[in-house]
C-alpha cells in the first residue's frame, strides 16, 4: 500500500512552529516515499473555529511554496476534507458502536458531571466519568428516551486488562486500561464528534498509512487502538514527535519569542531558511549536514533518523541560518523579496519607478552580506532614499576631538569628496589615510564624522561605495550642512 499521510490542524489560531513542523515532517514523509499529502481540516470545534485562522493555514503554505495532493481547495475521491461537512458519517459510526455495545448513551446532565467533579476534587480522588449510565437498565433507558433528554455517546472502555500502542519511533507504548480516560464521549448531544471519534473514522476512510503527530497525544494512543478494534479497522502506523521547547527547556511558548509562522514572515525570514531550520528539529541525515533545500528533504526525510529527544528552538541559530540563505540569493531575487519591506517602511513607493529600481539594485552589494532579516534593510539603506537628520552636533565628533577639530575633519572629507569620482577605489583609500596622517588622527577618526554627515548613523554599509550611489553633490551638500551644525 502505498503511503498516505495527512496533516489536519483546527482553525483555531495563527500556525505555529510546532504545527508547521508536523506538516513539513509529513510533507517529506510523502514525497520521499511517493506517497500522497493530504490537508485535512479539523473544524468541529464550531465555538473556536476563525475563518481568519484557516485562510492562515492556506496563506502560510502558499508562501512556503508547500502544495497538499488532496485537500479542501484541490479535492480528491476521500473527500469533503473539512470535518464540519462530515457528520452523517460521525453519527453513522458513532451509532454503529452502540449497535456492537461498544459505546453507550450518557444522559448525565452538566449539573450531576459539574457536581461529579467537585465531590472528586474535594476527595482527590481520580478525575473523571464514573460510568453511571454504563449500566442504565433497558427501562431505565427507555424512560430517558421517552422524556426526550439530551444524550451523548461514550465509548466502553475495557475494565481490565492494558492496551498497547507501537509507536514507530518510541517502541511499544502500554497502559492499563483502568488509566485510561474512562468512557470517553464520542459524539456530544448536539451531534458534534469529539475528536477521538472523528480523527480515527476520517483517517480509516481516507486510507491513511502513517499518523505523524505530536507527542502530546501519547497518552490518548492507546484509546484509539481500541476504537480501531471495536470497529475492526487496522490502525495507521504512528509515530509521536519529539517536543519542542525553549532553551529554558519548557515548551515553546510566546514566552520565548515569536511562535506564529505569520510573525516571521513579517520579521522578514526566508521561506527556504525556516523550512530548513523547522525540519532539524527533531530530525538530522547526519552528524555533519545542516543546510538543506527542499528537493533535498523531499528525497532524504525517513522516520529512522528522527531523535527520539526533545528538539530546542534557538532563535539565534534560526536568524544565522536566515542571514546565510539571504547571501545565497541572486541581486535580483532578494531585490525582490526586500522591496515589500521597503515599501512598508515608507523608503520606496513605487519600485515599478526605474529611479527607485536602479537604487534598489545598485544597494543589494552593500547590504547582503549585512543581512540576517529581510526586516533589518530600512535603516541601512534610508539615508540613500530619503534626507537625513542629525540628532546633534555631539554625534558628529570622534572621540579625542573637538567641534573645531571635528569641523576641520570635514572640510578636508569635503575636499576629497570633490575628486571623488576621478579616482579608483585603491586612489581614494590612500588620499584618505595620507589626509588622516596630516590631521595626526587614526583613519577611523577620520572616517567617522564623515560617515554620520553622509548617512546620519554610526553603522552604515561601506562608505566609500555608499557615496557613489549617493553620489558626490548629495554627498557635499550633507557634509555642508553637517558643518553648519557644528558651527552654530
Amino acid at each position: 500500500m502505498s503511503v498516505r499521510v495527512r496533516y489536519a490542524p483546527s482553525p483555531t489560531g495563527k500556525q505555529h512552529i510546532g504545527g508547521l513542523r508536523t506538516a513539513l515532517f509529513n510533507y517529506f514523509f510523502a514525497r520521499s516515499n511517493n506517497g500522497t499529502f493530504i490537508l485535512r481540516i479539523e473544524d468541529t470545534d464550531r465555538t473556536r473555529f476563525d475563518q481568519d485562522a484557516l485562510q492562515d493555514i492556506y496563506d502560510t503554505f502558499a508562501w512556503l511554496g508547500i502544495n497538499w495532493d488532496e485537500g479542501p481547495n484541490v479535492g480528491g475521491k476521500y473527500g469533503p476534507y473539512l470535518q464540519s461537512e462530515r457528520f452523517a458519517l460521525y453519527k453513522k459510526y458513532a451509532d454503529s458502536l452502540l449497535q456492537k455495545e461498544y459505546a453507550y448513551k450518557c444522559y448525565c446532565s452538566h449539573e450531576r458531571l459539574d457536581k461529579l467533579r467537585q465531590t472528586q476534587s474535594k476527595q482527590k480522588t481520580s478525575f473523571g466519568y464514573d460510568r453511571h449510565c454504563r449500566t442504565l437498565s433497558s427501562e431505565d433507558q427507555t424512560t430517558m428516551e421517552k422524556q426526550g433528554k439530551p444524550f451523548v455517546i461514550r465509548f466502553k472502555i475495557p475494565l481490565a486488562g492494558s492496551t498497547t500502542l507501537h509507536d514507530e519511533l518510541l517502541g511499544d507504548i502500554t497502559l492499563a486500561n483502568k488509566d485510561i480516560n474512562p468512557d470517553p464521549v464520542l459524539l456530544k448531544s448536539d451531534g458534534f464528534p469529539t475528536y477521538h471519534l472523528a480523527h480515527i473514522v476520517d483517517d480509516h476512510l481516507m486510507e491513511i498509512t502513517h499518523v505523524m503527530r505530536a507527542q502530546e497525544w501519547i497518552s490518548s494512543g492507546p484509546l484509539h487502538i481500541l476504537l480501531y478494534k471495536a470497529f475492526g479497522w487496522t490502525p495507521p502506523k504512528y509515530c509521536h514527535l519529539p517536543m519542542v521547547l525553549g532553551q529554558d527547556g519548557q515548551k515553546l511558548s510566546k514566552r520565548h519569542g515569536s511562535t506564529s509562522v505569520e510573525e516571521f514572515i513579517d520579521k522578514g525570514y526566508l521561506k527556504e531558511a525556516l523550512i530548513n531550520y523547522i525540519s532539524l528539529l527533531g530530525w538530522a541525515y547526519d552528524d555533519t549536514k545542516e543546510f538543506f533545500t527542499v528537493q533535498e528533504l523531499e528525497k532524504l526525510f525517513s522516520i529512522d533518523k528522527l531523535n527520539k529527544a526533545p528538539a530546542v528552538f534557538d532563535y539565534k541559530k534560526l536568524e544565522w541560518f536566515n542571514g546565510n540563505y539571504i547571501r545565497k540569493l541572486a541581486s535580483v531575487d532578494l531585490a525582490e523579496r526586500l522591496i515589500p519591506f521597503l515599501q512598508k517602511d515608507g523608503i520606496v513607493s513605487n519600485p515599478a519607478n526605474s529611479e527607485e529600481q536602479t537604487l534598489i539594485m545598485a544597494v543589494i552589494p552593500l547590504v547582503q552580506e549585512r543581512l540576517n532579516l529581510l526586516s533589518d534593510i530600512s535603516p541601512l539603506v534610508l539615508f540613500l532614499f530619503k534626507e537625513i537628520t542629525i540628532a546633534g552636533d555631539e554625534d558628529l565628533i570622534p572621540k579625542k576631538a573637538d567641534k573645531q577639530k571635528t569641523i576641520k575633519i570635514l572640510e578636508k572629507t569635503k575636499e576629497l569628496i570633490a575628486d571623488f569620482n576621478s579616482r579608483s577605489d585603491e586612489q581614494n583609500e590612500v588620499a584618505f589615510r595620507k589626509t588622516a596622517e596630516e590631521l595626526d588622527i587614526k583613519l577611523g577618526a577620520l572616517l567617522m564624522p564623515l560617515r554620520v554627515a553622509v548617512t546620519g548613523t554610526h553603522v552604515s554599509p561601506p562608505l566609500f561605495e555608499s557615496i557613489k550611489i549617493l553620489g558626490t553633490e548629495k554627498t557635499v551638500t550633507r557634509i555642508e550642512k553637517a558643518l553648519l551644525l557644528l558651527k552654530k
